[in-house]
C-alpha cells in the first residue's frame, strides 16, 4: 500500500499528550502542509496561527472549555494548538479551513505525532481576547475560527473505531 494511503488509514484522534514540545523543524513542516490544502477557486481564504506559548494556549483552553460547558482542558494537554481561521467574505471559507485542518492532521501523523481536531474556534475568536489576539498579529478582516489542530507526542495509542455499515454507496 502506498505510504500516503497508509497514513490516511492509520491516523487517529489522540486525546492524551506528553508535555514535550514538538521540534520547531517538524512543526514548520506540518504548518507548510496546511498551506498546500486545496481551496475554492484557489482563493486560499484560510490562515493558520500556531500557538506554542503556554499562557496563550491556556487562555484559549479556558475560553474553549467555558463555551463547551466543561472544566477539563479541551486540548487534552497538547503543547501545540494550531488555530485555523478563514475569511468569511469568500464563499468557500468553511470548506477551505476544513481542508487545511485535514492536511495538518494528516501531516502530523506522517511526522509521527498525535493530533486531534477540536471545535469552538469560532466562539473563541468572537471574544475580546480572540479579537485582541488577531489584532496583535495584524490580522484584519472577516476571519472566522474554523477549528483547532492540537498536536504533540501521543501518550496513548487509540484503536480505530469500527466503520459504520452503509458508509459507501456505488452507482
Amino acid at each position: 500500500m502506498k505510504e500516503s494511503l497508509n497514513n490516511l488509514l492509520t491516523r487517529r484522534a489522540v486525546r492524551k499528550y506528553k508535555s514535550d514540545m514538538v521540534p520547531q523543524d517538524v512543526l514548520d513542516r506540518i504548518l507548510k502542509a496546511g498551506t498546500y490544502a486545496p481551496s475554492g477557486m484557489g482563493k486560499q481564504s484560510a490562515i493558520i496561527i500556531a500557538i506554542t506559548d503556554r499562557s496563550v494556549r491556556d487562555k484559549l483552553a479556558k475560553i474553549n472549555a467555558k463555551v463547551a460547558g466543561k472544566d477539563k482542558d479541551p486540548f487534552y494537554g497538547a503543547p501545540v494548538v494550531i488555530v485555523v481561521l478563514a475569511d468569511s467574505s469568500i464563499p468557500t471559507y468553511v470548506e477551505d479551513g476544513a481542508l487545511v485542518l485535514g492536511n495538518l492532521l494528516n501531516a502530523a501523523h506522517a511526522e509521527g505525532f498525535g493530533s486531534c481536531w477540536v471545535h469552538r474556534a469560532k466562539q473563541e475568536f468572537e471574544t475580546p481576547f480572540g479579537q485582541e489576539l488577531l489584532s496583535s498579529l495584524g490580522i484584519e478582516g472577516k476571519y472566522v475560527g474554523i477549528g483547532h489542530c492540537i498536536l504533540g507526542y501521543a501518550d496513548e495509542d487509540p484503536a480505530p473505531a469500527p466503520r459504520k455499515e452503509n458508509y459507501i454507496y456505488k452507482i
